[in-house]
């Protein structure tokens, strides 16, 4: 434990400090924006249309509404997938990539028991974790809202705690499993993936179905209201029994393997196996197919409450009676854009994880050593440079397509006045260069500072936090702009800024260009 504690205090102390700062930050300013009783209401009638349940979950507070019940609403479900986030990480981290590099091999050499890598990454999730609602808790109680109690500020950091713990022992399940560190991760976001569409689906439709869901879980606290504990009881007694699961599933199975084993390879070559394109293509199929399958089904998913957002007979009936019967259509479709200009940002966001995924591989195979026969053949530099580039853009370029699509296709089957696809494909076609941009300065990372490649992942987690959070918190315009995801203008609403487009597409090649040249220049061993 000590080792992995001393492995990670750097990663381990961003992430708490991240989770923490954000948290106290928007606490601070929420009596600012959500300060009198006009506003509170306001937002409170925003946080109950079908359009935010889907993406927060109901708002069950009854007037008089406070900050603190505002901000709870606003921040736990968006919280909790971070915390599940930061605990996916640590928990394979710990486990699954030690038993890959051969770390783990190395400690069972000693005198220590066999279960003793995954006890002690349970040990370290648990401390992460204990740290991270500990702060939380106490940066909201000095943030003082209005409305706020210590009671509901601790029910909040110890909740997200017991919640990212949760995820952190499905990760460990996941990890005696399979026989990779990849495939872990993979599965436990594919899971994550699976519970929070459930938990949407269920907000939605039928509340009453969402504590089967146990994403629904951190959604029944009642924060600053009620103070439901029980939530906090039903995550750390699920998260024993699968911590018990994981225990007897490694006691099953060998070092370095796991219980779901890969099949066998063929023993001759494809004839599509030609150079490192098809290669890395062969070796990404799967990681791409659950990505591609993924983001249509979360575009399908919130597509398939178009029909309840857009429905503003049923929301406002009065209104409706004022509109007329063109003016209740026009009105519907207004609203089902402006959802989705907020749904195609998350699909970007998205769709530049498996695209940034693959440009990190070139540094990672060759640390690992994977690419030694490849540079010991007649494979130039530029053409295995190229073979991550033109993956990582077409997977990316799929995956936000798919997402679209997805949602334009289920949208309208729940629509009675349908859009068409051309305009839904305005938020595909507006965001593409900010993914290329992206992948661009992913792949600079990569050819001239690959020690610090994974800073990458900052931007899309900022382009979350400033696109996503960025109108509930009054975020500058400013700061939403530092983000690529920021340049592009309200697309499928409004129509492609083809100017935006064009700059931002020659940025995302000059990048490119620019990231190749280092990558040409740098020694092969620098990592």
């Amino acid at each position: 434990m000590r080792l992995d504690l001393h492995r990670d205090w750097l990663k381990i102390g961003l992430w708490i400090a991240g989770l923490a700062g954000l948290m106290a930050s928007a606490a601070a300013k929420f009596e600012s924006i959500y300060g009198t009783p006009k506003a509170m209401a306001s937002i409170a009638k925003t946080l109950k249309t079908p359009a935010m349940v889907s993406l927060l979950g109901p708002f069950t507070a009854t007037p008089p509404f406070s900050s603190a019940v505002i901000y709870g609403a606003e921040m736990m479900v968006f919280m909790g997938l971070f915390a599940a986030m930061m605990n996916i990480y640590f928990a394979v981290h710990a486990t699954r990539a030690e038993e890959d590099t051969g770390t783990t091999e190395l400690i069972l050499a000693h005198a220590v028991g066999r279960q003793s890598p995954l006890l002690a990454a349970i040990v370290e999730l648990v401390l992460i974790n204990a740290v991270a609602g500990i702060l939380e808790a106490l940066g909201l109680q000095a943030a003082s809202m209005p409305g706020a109690n210590a009671l509901g500020s601790w029910l909040f950091g110890l909740g997200l705690a017991a919640f990212g713990f949760m995820f952190g022992t499905f990760s460990l399940l996941f990890a005696q499993m399979v026989s990779s560190a990849r495939a872990a991760t993979m599965l436990s976001y594919v899971w994550l993936g699976l519970l929070y569409m459930t938990r949407m689906g269920t907000d939605v439709q039928n509340p009453n179905l969402t504590c089967w869901t146990v994403f629904g879980w951190i959604e029944k606290m009642q924060l600053y209201t009620a103070n439901v504990w029980t939530p906090i009881w039903l995550m750390l007694g699920l998260s024993a029994g699968v911590l018990l699961g994981a225990v007897g599933l490694a006691n099953a199975r060998d070092i370095g393997a796991g219980l779901v084993e890969p099949r066998a390879g063929r023993s001759t070559a494809s004839r599509f196996l030609q150079g490192p394109l098809m290669l890395l293509a062969r070796l990404e199929r799967t990681s791409t197919i659950i990505w591609l399958i993924g983001l249509f089904v979360l575009g399908a998913a919130y597509g398939s409450i178009f029909g309840t957002v857009g429905d503003l007979v049923k929301s406002n009936p009065m209104m409706a009676k004022l509109l007329g019967n063109s003016g209740v259509n026009a009105a519907n479709r207004a609203v089902v854009l402006g959802l989705a200009n907020t749904l195609v940002v998350i699909f970007a966001v998205v769709a530049a994880v498996p695209a940034i995924s693959i440009l990190l591989r070139l540094n990672a195979d060759e640390r690992k050593g994977y690419l030694e026969l490849l540079h010991a053949a007649p494979v130039s530099r530029l053409r295995l440079f190229l073979s991550h580039t033109i993956q990582a853009v077409s997977v990316g370029t799929l995956a936000l397509a798919l997402g679209v699509l997805g949602m334009a296709v289920a949208g309208n089957a729940s629509m009675t006045t349908t859009i068409s696809l051309a305009r839904f494909m305005r938020g595909f076609i507006g965001y593409w260069p900010a993914l290329l941009v992206v992948c661009g300065i992913a792949a600079l990372l990569v050819g001239l500072l690959p020690r610090l490649q994974a800073l990458i992942w900052v931007v899309p987690v900022y382009g979350v936090l400033s696109m996503f959070l960025g109108p509930m918190l009054d975020f500058p315009k400013w700061a939403e702009r530092l983000s690529p995801f920021g340049w592009v203008n309200a697309v499928p609403t409004h129509a492609v800024a083809w100017p935006t487009f064009a700059w931002m597409t020659a940025l995302g090649i000059a990048l490119f260009g620019l990231a190749y040249v280092g990558y040409r220049r740098r020694d092969l061993t620098m990592n």
